[in-house]
């Protein structure tokens, strides 16, 4: 299966996902890797690993109008499954149907608890005992979409957000891989908000 994906910044989850192709244990391709900032880290990291770049700077340009841009560059490098990696951009509804049921996200809360900017520093203030990350389909609303896998991370009376955020991405980078390949494997199905994945079958 062949992958696009969209970043902002230091593409962290971009590099687990790469990392994890590269030692064979995810079954798909980088086609391309865009960012909407020059400046992104990610790009560097891609750049090394010889994955084709492109940046699409956003400003000064309307949402569904950086959105053509960007499904166009997608669709040059036939891209399968788009992946958002820290991609600060809301997506508009003409991506959302240019790739329907193709684009994932991936956010560090438990989703639907926490949804936008801060959710490590939202999980603290709200004194939960438990958070976590969450990989979901995008629909056009924040963090809205269906819930593909998750991963609990508990709240220490000692965490700060970013001791907090620290143990949240590294789970980040254990279920994103995983994620995206149930879809490698054709093993997941959406009915209405619930996201069924089919078990391997038996050996």
């Amino acid at each position: 299966m062949r992958l696009g994906i969209l970043i902002s910044g230091r593409g962290s989850n971009f590099e687990a996902i790469a990392s994890t192709i590269a030692r064979r244990r995810l079954d798909a391709e980088i086609a391309i890797v865009i960012s909407n900032r020059s400046n992104a880290a990610g790009l560097e990291i891609a750049r090394e690993r010889g994955i084709p770049v492109r940046v699409i700077p956003s400003q000064g340009l309307d949402r569904e109008a950086y959105d053509r841009l960007l499904v166009d560059e997608l669709r040059t490098h036939e891209v399968e499954l788009v992946c958002l990696a820290g991609f600060m951009r809301l997506l508009s509804a003409h991506f959302v149907r240019a790739f329907p049921d193709r684009v994932l996200n991936i956010h560090p809360s438990l989703l639907p608890a926490f949804p936008g900017l801060d959710a490590q520093r939202q999980a603290l203030d709200h004194g939960v005992r438990i958070t976590g990350c969450t990989v979901h389909f995008v629909d056009e609303f924040l963090d809205s979409g269906p819930i593909l896998i998750q991963s609990a991370v508990p709240v220490l009376d000692t965490d700060t957000v970013e001791t907090l955020s620290a143990r949240i991405l590294a789970q980040e980078h254990a279920i994103y891989p995983k994620a995206v390949q149930y879809l490698v494997e054709g093993r997941v199905t959406i009915e209405g908000r619930r996201v069924l994945i089919r078990e391997d079958e038996p050996q």
